[in-house]
């Protein structure tokens, strides 16, 4: 019988591929070779899996995140590591993406009943600040920029450019999804936000 972790794996994959709607009980409770009443007796209804598959997103995220080294009095070098690590945690995990855009296609309406989706947020932007802090100390850094918002600045041009690269390969005709362009865009991505960071 499948256990909790096995549940969430198979649903992590069948939610990924269907969405929300679109991902069954039954085709969950296949996949994880167990029986529908276990997801149930663990999870409580679809949308409570589903909450539970968004917030194990965040928990391993974190979790990778919080293993990384970073010298902070390195701060050039050490928000460098962050914004490469971000990148490549999306490329390797697309499944977050995937169902990052599920969830906000309904909104932010199953995350919204977490209440552990906090939590999850401070770890991130906590890394930044110290970053960011040693950075305005040694005058690498500006002194008015907000943890915050520097992360949104990765976060989202890591993230439009991965959930948006087939379309964007049309419009732009050129393709956005080889190594190549990948690491241009990386490159992109550290000089951009370096620059941002710079004391004006």
């Amino acid at each position: 019988m499948a256990t909790r972790e096995g549940i969430l794996r198979a649903a992590t994959k069948v939610f990924a591929k269907h969405g929300f709607d679109g991902g069954r009980v039954e085709q969950i409770s296949t996949a994880a070779r167990s029986y529908d009443r276990m997801i149930y007796y663990y999870f409580g209804s679809k949308e409570g899996l589903f909450i539970a598959v968004i917030e194990e997103l965040y928990r391993r995220f974190n979790e990778a995140e919080s293993a990384m080294h970073l010298d902070v009095e390195q701060p050039v070098p050490a928000l460098t590591a962050v914004i490469r690590f971000i990148w490549g945690y999306y490329q390797k995990h697309p499944e977050f993406i995937t169902l990052l855009n599920t969830e906000n296609l309904h909104r932010g309406r199953h995350i919204r009943k977490s209440l552990r989706a906090r939590e999850y947020s401070s770890p991130a932007v906590g890394i930044l600040q110290t970053v960011l802090v040693a950075g305005a100390r040694q005058g690498v850094f500006r002194d008015d920029l907000a943890a915050r918002d520097v992360y949104l600045m990765i976060a989202s041009m890591g993230y439009f450019y991965l959930s948006n690269r087939y379309t964007l390969s049309a419009f732009l005709g050129e393709p956005m999804d080889t190594p190549p362009a990948k690491a241009h865009w990386e490159g992109f991505i550290v000089d951009a936000v370096l620059r941002t960071c710079q004391p004006r």
